[in-house]
């Protein structure tokens, strides 16, 4: 068996912007971080701690343990040196596999070919070991090896998240245009909300900012209710040690909260998306459904969150008419919000000008390609001068 015991480098990879929100994780988890790129971060640990990390995190979304590191200039050097590791001792002859891969190589013009030299050489490998060999393709949902190919410098992984860890297992109704749940939880990071206040979520859409809230603050792992991890696939799998790892993770899911969480929405369809979600992800129990216009969203004394995410004209919605829901919005926030932090996520700053508030801050995300802006908004009670009308929200 290979000595996935010992410890080895591991990238932690996340979403443009996430970086700091995955390093507040990785150090609650007791982990240092020994190298930070645009969009991950890197640790040391054993194939036991990148198990763990599939499990408990919310913002990263591939979790990749290093097998090697090597010089190849060309396709051919590349095809050696994968040759050289005992995939025998690795992969099942008798599954599957697949490989992605990063490649910035003049003598590679389409990144495929990497992929094809290296499925050449474990192949080759293999059937010369043991007379067979897995097969592959370009399924995520089995093995999973990824190429890190910078000029002759390569760095070959596995993949043990598989799919990405965004696809926690609970979203089977995404409706139109969603917000990835590692964003989500990121934004949900952000606000600080834990559960000892209201979270109030107009506009909810498929629910997953609500969702991500709830499990947040229940203490539920990200990965607690996903079956399936790339780590699974590989030989030398320990199922009691995962099981270890998921029940201690079970144990300090806690049962209740005290704030209330409240989603709303116009159309039907999204709540029965939430409720549904909701359901699979084990917190539908702690939402209160309301079937409403955003403005008529109920919101509970006490204070809390409230955070909405409307269309921005991009790829929904028309952006004249956004700017009076984007204004309305404002008003929604003066007249029923006072005592919360209000927060808008938003991928255009144009109609974030019609809120008509002064932002308390202002937090770059990408939503895939999108730069968004998460912006936050103290809502005092009473007169407050950060109340006032501000052109340059």
């Amino acid at each position: 068996m290979y000595a996935f015991r010992s410890k080895s480098r591991i990238v932690v990879t996340c979403a443009k912007g996430i970086n700091p929100f995955l390093e507040a994780e990785l150090e609650a988890l007791g982990y240092s971080i020994k190298n930070e790129f645009t969009a991950g971060l890197e640790i040391e640990g054993s194939m036991k701690d990148a198990m763990r990390l599939n499990l408990m995190l919310r913002t990263g979304s591939r979790v990749l343990f290093q097998l090697a590191r090597f010089r190849a200039a060309g396709p051919d050097e590349l095809y050696k040196e994968v040759k050289k590791l005992p995939w025998e001792d690795m992969l099942d002859p008798s599954g599957y596999f697949s490989i992605t891969s990063s490649v910035l190589n003049d003598n590679i013009r389409d990144t495929r070919f990497a992929n094809l030299r290296c499925k050449d050489a474990i192949a080759d490998r293999m059937t010369a070991k043991l007379g067979k060999r897995p097969d592959t393709g370009p399924e995520l949902n089995a093995a999973v090896l990824f190429l890190h190919w910078r000029e002759d410098e390569c760095a070959l992984y596995i993949d043990t998240s598989g799919e990405a860890l965004s696809k926690r297992g609970y979203r089977y109704n995404p409706m139109m245009a969603p917000m990835t749940e590692t964003l989500a939880a990121a934004v949900i990071m952000k606000t600080g909300w834990k559960g000892t206040d209201s979270f109030i979520n107009p506009m909810c859409g498929s629910g997953t900012l609500a969702i991500e809230a709830l499990m947040s603050a229940l203490n539920m792992a990200g990965g607690i209710i996903r079956r399936n991890f790339g780590f699974m696939h590989i030989l030398g799998f320990n199922k009691k040690e995962w099981s270890d790892i998921r029940n201690d993770a079970l144990r300090v899911v806690k049962k209740e909260i005290k704030g209330q969480v409240i989603v709303s929405d116009h159309d039907e369809r999204c709540l029965k998306a939430v409720e549904e979600n909701a359901g699979y992800a084990g917190v539908e129990e702690y939402l209160d459904y309301q079937l409403c216009d955003f403005r008529d969203c109920t919101v509970p004394d006490g204070g809390g969150v409230v955070i909405l995410n409307p269309e921005y004209g991009k790829r929904l919605g028309d952006e004249k008419h956004l700017e009076s829901v984007y204004g309305s919005i404002g008003d929604f926030f003066k007249a029923k919000c006072q005592g919360y932090r209000g927060y808008i996520f938003t991928g255009n700053m144009n109609l974030a000008k019609h809120v008509g508030l002064r932002t308390a801050s202002k937090t770059v995300f990408f939503n895939s390609k999108i730069e968004c802006r998460l912006l936050e908004y103290e809502l005092y009670k009473g007169t407050k001068k950060h109340q006032d009308k501000d052109e340059e929200a």
